[in-house]
């Protein structure tokens, strides 16, 4: 059965929202942002539109009997959202943040209880009992208590005597960034099955913001794109970075949008900006003679963050003041202040985070130390503009020498070989500060000077903050039939790593070529065989299968080997697993051949069938690329 309810979700770094549109409205369905009950203070609950993804876990007895109750848990003994955001920054050891970046963090266990990151481990004290241990979680499970909380809302408000009104049975579409890999998409989704929700949906938030822009614009989309033209979604949140780049085309006389590439995954957003404005404040502190310690920096960098946010709503505001509890006994009395003006913010975040920089500039890259700490892998580089360049070079030679696809009408080419984008459409609450989007407009207007085409413009976006769940819900409807649908299959050529039979050389591996599985673009429910080549497969001991993508070559079909692969092709995350075969020995080889498909959730299927056809074995590969 079809759900009563079409529901987009951001799950945001910085903070989640959820949209949805009632489809028993008739004609006069709407998208509709739901508001979302959260504890604002001890014992207060207060709607808000978006729910900062933030989860604060007291100590025992730290809070009074009933200070985070919800109308629908009285006994609640942890926050989600405004109030763990707020109070939890001054204790940022019950603090559990970015859980998103760490949920696609592929060198730490996303379902160990690591966060918070920074909270001390229990210390046995001589002699006496052992102190109780820090209360940690997963990011699998703070991803997970992020979306039943949602769910929780909306049951409250929307199925209080309704359960076919439960979001856990509406048609549910939740966003990731376009640079996800497979492994967190394939934690988000297990997420969102812990949450409860049964009929879902991942989309890129790149395109969901496009889609939020096309459902804005209604039929007037049509007169601000043209036929060749490319569309640069620059996405810039909490904690990443996304490019996207969507072509307008021509589809038998109408007009058509695809999706043809999507960037590398770059932990840097306003993250990254809260903290450069900490060290500012802390280096102005230490000249006057006050010197902050681990726990006062992160307080200060929570600080910073909400007068970011204070100087960017209001244009009108000249500074902000940020405070820090002081470590002497009069709490109060030893408050530190420090007044930041809108002067200084703006030329620490623009000259820093958005430089002025030639087309073809590269990020720099920092000299690595031996010893590092296992945190976040942020990028060594903050320059966004930098970052766009190299992204937009990668890209350039493959536009270039794309085949057009065969519709009614030859596609025009795009005004500029290399790339780069005649429109730009902002998403991301960094960009909600003129000054930072006018700087990255800047800059390609410079690129585009010096290329002899015209300058990229602005395509005026909605709330950037509701944006990309309002986009996730339009999709929806796309997938009902109703609204323009963005093309464009995986955004990334998928391979598997196939071992060359060759003599044994010491110190040395056997080459390793690389076998297109999945062609760049393939829609999700297709199928691809590759019959005429067998290759061995190792059965009964536990084998790696080596899986490779590649975001520029192609042209490549299923079936085409390279034999050089490095430098277009990545290695991504293997697949460990042991197949049985039927009276087989340990290590035999079976002679096989591939067919591969991608489901219509986006799991690429990767099915070794055995010469005689009686045995088959499965390998699946989570691709979804969120269409």
């Amino acid at each position: 059965m079809t759900s009563r309810f079409v529901v987009g979700i951001d799950l945001g770094t910085t903070n989640s929202a959820l949209a949805y549109v009632d489809t028993m409205a008739g004609a006069g369905a709407t998208v509709t942002p739901f508001p979302i009950p959260q504890v604002v203070g001890p014992g207060a609950v207060e709607e808000r539109p978006l729910l900062p993804s933030f989860l604060y876990l007291p100590g025992a007895g730290e809070q009074p009997a009933g200070a985070l109750k919800l109308p629908w848990d009285p006994a609640r003994d942890y926050a989600v959202g405004e109030f763990a955001r707020a109070f939890g920054s001054q204790v940022p050891t019950r603090l559990v943040a970015s859980a998103k970046s760490w949920l696609s963090h592929p060198g730490a266990d996303r379902k160990a209880p690591i966060l918070p990151f920074r909270a001390p481990d229990p210390t046995p004290t001589t002699g006496g009992p052992t102190p109780p241990a820090a209360r940690k979680v997963s990011p699998l499970d703070a991803t997970t208590h992020y979306l039943k909380h949602l769910a929780e809302a909306w049951n409250v408000a929307m199925a209080r005597d309704l359960p076919s009104n439960r979001l856990e049975v509406q048609d549910i579409v939740l966003t990731v960034p376009a640079s996800f890999d497979a492994a967190a998409r394939e934690l988000t989704v297990e997420a969102a099955r812990a949450a409860g929700f049964e009929h879902l949906t991942l989309l890129e938030e790149p395109q969901a913001a496009f889609y939020a822009w096309l459902d804005r614009c209604g039929d007037g989309w049509r007169q601000q794109v043209g036929v060749g033209e490319l569309v640069l979604v620059a996405d810039v949140g909490g904690g990443t970075t996304d490019f996207t780049l969507i072509e307008v085309g021509e589809d038998n006389g109408n007009l058509a949008l695809t999706r043809l590439a999507v960037g590398d995954h770059l932990l840097l957003g306003g993250d990254n900006m809260d903290l450069t404005l900490a060290y500012h404040v802390a280096q102005a502190l230490g000249k006057a003679g006050t010197k902050l310690d681990a726990t006062q920096m992160t307080q200060l960098t929570y600080a910073c963050r909400s007068a970011k946010e204070q100087l960017f709503a209001d244009p009108k505001l000249t500074s902000a003041k940020v405070t820090v509890l002081g470590k002497g006994r009069s709490v109060v009395g030893g408050t530190i202040r420090h007044d930041l003006p809108r002067a200084e913010v703006e030329k620490i975040l623009v000259d820093g985070f958005f430089p002025e920089c030639g087309r073809d500039a590269e990020p720099t890259r920092a000299r690595t130390a031996g010893l590092q700490e296992l945190g976040l892998p942020y990028v060594s580089d903050p320059g966004v503009t930098r970052h766009l360049a190299q992204f937009l070079s990668r890209q350039g030679e493959a536009l270039a020498s794309r085949q057009p696809q065969a519709t009614g009408k030859k596609k025009k080419p795009p005004a500029d070989a290399a790339g780069l984008p005649s429109a730009v459409l902002f998403n991301g609450g960094v960009f909600k500060a003129d000054p930072l989007r006018n700087r990255l407009l800047g800059v390609l207007a410079g690129w585009a000077k010096g290329g002899k085409v015209e300058a990229a413009r602005e395509l005026a976006g909605a709330d950037l903050d509701l944006a990309v769940a309002r986009g996730a819900t339009y999709y929806g409807l796309v997938r009902r039939g109703k609204g323009v649908r963005i093309r464009g299959g995986t955004a990334r050529a998928y391979y598997v790593g196939v071992e060359m039979a060759a003599p044994a050389v010491p110190g040395m591996s056997p080459p390793l070529k690389a076998l297109c599985v999945a062609p760049f673009g393939m829609e999700e429910g297709t199928e691809a065989d590759i019959p005429t080549q067998e290759f061995g497969l190792v059965v009964g001991e536990e084998a790696e299968f080596r899986f490779l993508g590649s975001t520029v070559r192609r042209d490549d079909k299923a079936g085409t080997v390279l034999d050089e692969w490095e430098g277009q092709v990545d290695e991504l995350a293997p697949v460990r697993t042991t197949l049985e075969a039927k009276g087989a020995t340990s290590r035999q080889v079976v002679p096989v051949h591939l067919h591969s498909k991608v489901t219509p959730v986006g799991q690429l299927e990767l099915w070794l069938l055995s010469r005689d056809g009686e045995q088959r074995w499965k390998l699946e590969f989570n691709v979804r690329e969120g269409r």
